[in-house]
């Protein structure tokens, strides 16, 4: 650099090393003319020391230590301290968490002055030997950027000093090194290296050597480096080296566990191999292999198997004879061996064919559903007839929570036969009903199969729950794959495409459940033997609730028998105002939720102490009784409330049936203006049940003169005819003669009778019959209507319905709409 270029701060920096210099020089000069031993210049220590910093650990005096430094960072700093006479580097401490990182703030304010005795300079790194002298302290910062230099205050060594608590600490330092030697064997060394240079009776040194050992964190260890007094140094440096102790001896504690472990296994392993190879040898014990195919076919000797599958089987056993255990084909066909001979070929439970057991049992389980029971016990008449119960598929209908399900586990009870229950709801995969093939990874049986095997028998009870929901995509259609299971005249020889083989399914029953009919594909239904389950009325929903319900909840809330008491004023109120759908999954779930807030009030009931001492023993809380008034602190306002009791020309109450059961349905007609002709419906109303009110309207302006109407009515005025409840979705034939009834009241401007109907009208004014008879009465029953109007076709379904639905309606059968007519304002006799 020339003098010219030079900044303040270089020549600044350079006249002090100048100086620095010339005192080393005049220092060396004094002590030669006075006669004391002379020092050479590269011995003596300079006041400006260039400074590396270290952010792993700080370094003591006396250890000789390699570094490993960015060459890009470092390099400069070093080939200074090189190109030096004396080869003094100073090593600080940094704050930084890497030595890159480091800043003038980031220093210690104490380091250790080292003498660089190599460096060499490999693959972007820099090796460097340094041998560490003495501490020093940081008196000022000449450069604050890398390459970093200052003026240094150097800390002397103590001398030895021959006092008793110096001599203990440094026996008892030298007596907690020697407990480490036999639990880590790199102190060895160290110890080594360290008495060729010094000897234990140095405190100095050994209280560094002590420290340095440690595996201390750098915070702790630079405590140490600044601690010049050897008393307190060596204090810190003892506690240290017992926590060094502990540590070392947690890890021999650790590592002798794992080789204790380790070695038992490894005893355990070689014996077992040895074990294996004497009973081969002795031919007491087979090989894996061997083992197998022993297992496979003591699992055959069982079975009862069909030609073919015996020939699979063969054929499959030869194969594994010649593969590799670890190939995987050995895997797929290992698998393959061991579903077929899980599977009941010919293994059949025998049927409990007694039908008193079956009413039993039935009726043990259900409450009311005497017509459903009937079915179900002809059903098995027949079979016992036969002499056995096979190929029949059984349809169970009906709202949700009226016992569908539970239903198809009675029927297993009943003929003693396995369950296996699976829902087919939202199945799109074909394959989940005909199984995937074998050259898939992962490859499974269908659900059939999988059933087979887990009830260990070929004629299960099979239930397919939510068929009526079942789902077709890309993958196949699963509804198409079950007509091949569900038909008796080919599941004799159902194929799944894992086995690849002929199973027989035809002694199965299989029960199914719906909610409705409609989204079942027709040749499907074809298949299966409909029994329809209805909603409940209040009075069985009273007795299931008293028998089963609260019973079975305050069981399950771990309750004494009679801690919840619930009248029948109650429960009807919670039935009418609460769980009014047709079945009884919404009643359980409310009276689950008062038991468990009666639970919470007899955990809370204070106790009186005077009355307490009276008893020898504890005593039982009184039971929490639950009225009528009590049900909204319990469940909160009702959800459902009585049914508005719409009145008034041109209203008629209608009978409509949903998948929750049967509900009311008020028709409102109005003339909303004479400026021109027209007609409106409203209501959310589908395309069905539009057509049936154009009927409805064609046919009563064409028939008004014959009902006593005013022609002029109609051809002056707009008529809207809205449907209430307009947020639900209204769909179906059924309320064509309600629709034409509240049209004839409106032009009649007289009400009609509290009455209630329900059919299909024609544009001749027939009277279509409908679905769902038995629904539709008992949701009339629940509104309080008495007076019903059904098609005159529905008689006889009207004559199967229970007589307790019946009890105290009137009900009249039409054929045609002028017998609606003349009953519509006639006077109740």
């Amino acid at each position: 650099m020339n003098d010219t270029d030079a900044t303040p701060t270089d020549l600044e920096h350079q006249t002090d090393i100048d100086a620095q210099t010339d005192a080393e020089t005049d220092h060396a000069t004094e002590t030669d003319t006075e006669g004391v031993q002379i020092a050479r210049a590269s011995e003596v220590l300079p006041a400006l020391v260039p400074l590396l910093p270290v952010a792993a650990r700080p370094f003591f005096p006396g250890q000789a230590v390699p570094l490993l430094m960015d060459a890009e960072h470092w390099r400069s700093t070093l080939m200074q301290v090189s190109e030096s006479e004396h080869k003094i580097l100073g090593v600080v401490l940094s704050r930084a968490e890497s030595s890159e990182d480091t800043t003038a703030e980031d220093f210690h304010p104490v380091g250790t002055a080292c003498r660089v005795h190599r460096v060499h300079d490999e693959e972007g790194k820099l090796q460097v030997l340094v041998e560490c002298l003495q501490r020093f302290r940081i008196e000022r910062l000449i450069s604050r950027k890398a390459p970093f230099t200052a003026r240094v205050e150097y800390m002397p060594e103590p001398k030895p000093v021959p006092e008793d608590e110096v001599k203990a600490y440094a026996m008892a330092v030298i007596n907690t090194i020697k407990e480490l030697l036999p639990l880590n064997p790199l102190y060895v060394e160290e110890l080594k290296m360290f008495l060729d240079r010094f000897g234990p009776d140095d405190p100095s040194h050994l209280a560094d050597f002590a420290a340095s050992l440690t595996t201390s964190t750098a915070d702790q260890l630079q405590e140490v480096l600044e601690a010049v007094p050897l008393l307190k140094r060596m204090e810190k440096v003892l506690v240290l080296l017992n926590k060094e102790l502990e540590l070392a001896r947690a890890q021999q504690k650790i590592r002798a566990s794992v080789e204790e472990r380790m070695h038992k296994q490894q005893r355990e392993f070689f014996l077992r191999e040895q074990l294996k190879a004497i009973q081969k040898e002795l031919g007491i014990a087979k090989d894996d292999r061997t083992a197998e195919v022993d297992k496979f076919k003591d699992r055959l000797k069982k079975l009862e198997l069909t030609e073919e599958a015996q020939k699979r089987i063969d054929d499959e056993l030869d194969k594994m004879a010649i593969l590799e255990t670890g190939s995987p084909e050995y895997a797929v066909t290992r698998n393959y061996l061991d579903w077929i001979t899980l599977l009941p070929w010919g293994q059949h439970s025998k049927d409990k064919l007694d039908l008193k057991r079956a009413r039993r049992v039935l009726d043990r389980d259900h409450y009311g559903l005497d017509d459903v029971k009937d079915r179900i016990l002809e059903f098995l008449a027949v079979g016992i007839h036969k002499g056995e119960i096979a190929g029949s598929i059984i349809l169970l209908v009906g709202p949700p929570g009226v016992g569908k399900t539970s239903i198809g586990r009675s029927i297993a009870d009943t003929l003693g036969r396995k369950f296996y229950r699976f829902s087919v709801g939202g199945i799109r995969d074909e394959a989940e009903i005909k199984g995937h093939r074998r050259t898939y990874i992962g490859a499974m049986p269908g659900k059939f199969i999988q059933a087979m095997k887990d009830a260990g028998t070929a004629n299960p009870v099979i239930l397919l729950d939510e068929i009526d929901k079942i789902g077709a995509s890309y993958h196949g259609d699963p509804a198409s794959a079950l007509l091949e299971v569900l038909d008796p005249e080919q599941n004799r020889d159902f194929l799944d495409h894992y086995l690849d083989l002929r199973f027989d399914l035809s002694k199965v029953l299989f029960v199914c459940t719906a909610n409705q009919l409609d989204s079942i594909p027709g040749p499907l239904l074809d298949r299966m033997e409909v029994i329809q389950l209805s909603g409940y009325i209040a009075d069985e929903k009273l007795a299931i609730a008293r028998k089963y319900l609260l019973p079975r909840q305050i069981e399950r809330a771990g309750l004494a028998k009679g801690a919840v008491k619930v009248d029948t004023k109650t429960l009807r109120a919670l039935i009418e105002g609460y769980a009014r759908d047709a079945g009884v999954r919404r009643l359980e779930k409310q009276l689950g939720k008062i038991v468990r807030k009666a639970a919470v009030k007899l955990l809370e009931e204070p106790v009186d102490a005077d009355t307490e001492q009276a008893y020898s023993e504890p005593r039982a809380p009184e039971p929490v009784t639950v009225t009528a008034d009590d049900l909204k602190g319990y469940l909160g306002s009702p959800v459902f409330r009585d049914e508005r009791k719409l009145s008034g020309p041109g209203v008629v109450t209608g009978l409509a049936w949903t998948a929750m059961g049967g509900v009311t349905l008020s028709i409102e007609a109005v003339r909303t203006h004479e400026y021109n002709r027209g007609f409106k419906l409203t209501g959310q109303l589908g395309d069905v049940m539009k057509e049936s009110a154009e009927i409805a309207y064609g046919y009563v302006v064409s028939h008004a003169i014959d009902f006593g109407a005013d022609p002029n009515f109609f051809e002056n005025g707009f008529i809207h005819l809205h449907v209430p409840a307009g947020a639900t979705p209204k769909d179906g034939p059924s309320a064509g003669i309600t629709m034409a009834s509240a049209l004839l009241s409106l032009a009649r401007n007289k009400p009609v009778r509290r009455i209630a109907m329900t059919g299909e009208l024609t544009l001749t004014g027939e009277v279509f019959p409908i679905g769902g008879v038995r629904e539709k009465l008992i949701a009339a029953r629940r509104a309080g209507i008495k007076e019903i109007l059904l098609p005159a076709d529905n008689e006889g379904e009207f004559d199967e319905v229970p007589e307790h639905v019946k009890k105290g309606l009137t009900v009249h059968f039409v054929s045609r709409f002028e017998d609606v007519a003349a009953l519509l304002f006639a006077q109740k006799k």
